[in-house]
């Protein structure tokens, strides 16, 4: 008795703890238009039959759980894109999930990991001010502390301080922006003139110069890594965004060599030592094993080794000669840059052709690893059925055939031959009993005969 209780009390807190957490998660309907500019709203468009929709959801629901218990104004939905489509267009959805934030009249879309952190910081990053002020130099301290890169822009009103906030509102979706006195930064930062814009990153400080690197816009979002950062799938989704080159040295960390070792140190010296030279250019990076390259590349990269790619049409470039040493890694980069370096692949017609067969024999590969019974069923049947048809139809024979020819006869006579052909067979019925008739006589006028010889 005391079991049954225990577990009916369980299923009760169950119900009660699982309606509390669907509690922060709101579902939306068409009216959801006419109210949404009241408040800030992070939503999750998806379909129903959508696999990584139901992969995010339980994720989604701690997003709203952490949102709503750490006080935040964002309110958290989702929205089935399928039932109520014409919002779904309105706010630009071409796939699922799709997560937004809206601010007022403005959606910003996220295209960070899918995972409940991320997700958290990107709402609380974009909800809030798209400039952020600094009072103090322990403020300062605290977020260089906290921040990989941070944009600051030092100085009273100015044209550059209307471009920072107008890039602000664009790029907030990728990184913090804030504002700050020269009274709050460091002793040792020595800025040329004011107002300026100042990034800090890599136990450094950069600053932009308006003739030198072109539009604000376009050097913050070059600016915004670590000149040498550690590099997956989504990061270099990500870096290509940026118009930049990527430099990778594919090594192995799960068995590292001292030839792996030497080479990520040659990477990040420089990355170091040569930003004036190459930073406009190349983001520096490494890749932990090369199965992904080899992917974008179809083709197979050795380990450890040296790799550019181009991610805007898909080029890529590997050496020619060791780069051992620093001055060869160096020239290598350097025949890139000046364009005197083999580039391999690329965006063309037959390219995207080999694409299509790689990834259709990826595809069936990765199925008959995982599943050779699933992988014979959903390949193996269909060739077999199509087999059998193409069988079937070559060796089918016609029935009809003798008719058909006699038919191809008939069709060649005239019909007068026609009416010959008929009267000649109507004769040949009346000769047949005649000749049985006569046939009978003779028999019977051999009898008398036979009975005298008896």
């Amino acid at each position: 008795m005391a079991e049954v209780k225990a577990s009916l009390i369980s299923g009760v807190i169950a119900v009660f703890l699982s309606s509390a957490v669907l509690a922060f998660v709101e579902d939306l309907d068409d009216t959801f238009k006419d109210t949404r500019v009241n408040d800030i709203w992070l939503v999750d468009f998806y379909a129903p039959w959508c696999g990584y929709c139901k992969k995010l959801e339980p994720v989604w629901y701690d997003v709203g759980v952490e949102l709503k218990s750490s006080g935040s104004p964002v309110r958290v939905g989702k929205m089935d894109a399928t039932a109520y489509s014409g919002m779904a267009s309105e706010f630009g959805v071409r796939g699922y999930p799709t997560i937004k934030l809206l601010k007022g009249d403005l959606a910003y879309n996220y295209k960070g990991p899918r995972t409940k952190d991320d997700i958290v910081e990107f709402a609380n990053r974009v909800s809030g001010p798209a400039v952020r002020a600094l009072p103090s130099k322990q403020m300062f301290e605290h977020m260089l502390k906290r921040h990989d890169v941070l944009f600051v822009y030092v100085g009273g009103e100015s044209p550059l301080k209307e471009k920072y906030n107008d890039v602000a509102s664009e790029l907030i979706v990728y990184t913090y922006f804030f504002s700050a006195s020269e009274e709050v930064l460091p002793e040792s930062v020595s800025l040329p003139e004011l107002p300026a814009v100042v990034v800090f990153k890599d136990g450094a400080f950069f600053t932009y110069d308006e003739y030198e690197d072109g539009s604000l816009s376009s050097w913050v979002n070059k600016e915004r890594f670590q000149g040498y950062l550690q590099i997956d799938g989504f990061t270099l989704y990500e870096l290509g965004e940026t118009g930049k080159l990527v430099a990778i040295a594919v090594i192995d960390e799960k068995d590292p060599t001292e030839k792996s070792g030497r080479l990520k140190s040659l990477i990040q010296r420089v990355a170091k030592e040569y930003r004036e030279h190459f930073n406009r250019d190349f983001q520096f990076g490494h890749m932990d094993g090369n199965d992904y390259i080899n992917s974008l590349i179809m083709g197979e990269v050795a380990v450890p080794s040296v790799v550019i790619l181009n991610t805007s049409n898909e080029q890529y470039f590997l050496p020619s000669e060791p780069t051992d040493t620093l001055e060869q890694l160096v020239q290598f980069i350097s025949s890139v840059l000046k364009g005197s370096a083999q580039a391999y692949g690329g965006d063309g017609i037959i390219q995207r052709i080999k694409r299509v067969a790689f990834d259709a024999r990826s595809t069936i590969m990765s199925v008959f690893r995982s599943s050779p019974l699933l992988g014979c069923f959903l390949f193996g049947l269909p060739l077999g059925v199509i087999s059998l048809m193409c069988y079937g139809i070559c060796t089918a024979e016609s029935d009809d055939g003798s008719d058909d020819i006699d038919a191809l006869k008939r069709e060649g006579l005239t019909d007068e031959e026609e009416e010959e052909e008929e009267e000649r067979q109507r004769a040949a019925e009346l000769e047949g009993p005649e000749e049985g008739e006569n046939e009978e006589e003779d028999a019977g006028e051999k009898n008398p005969g036979e009975k005298k010889t008896d």
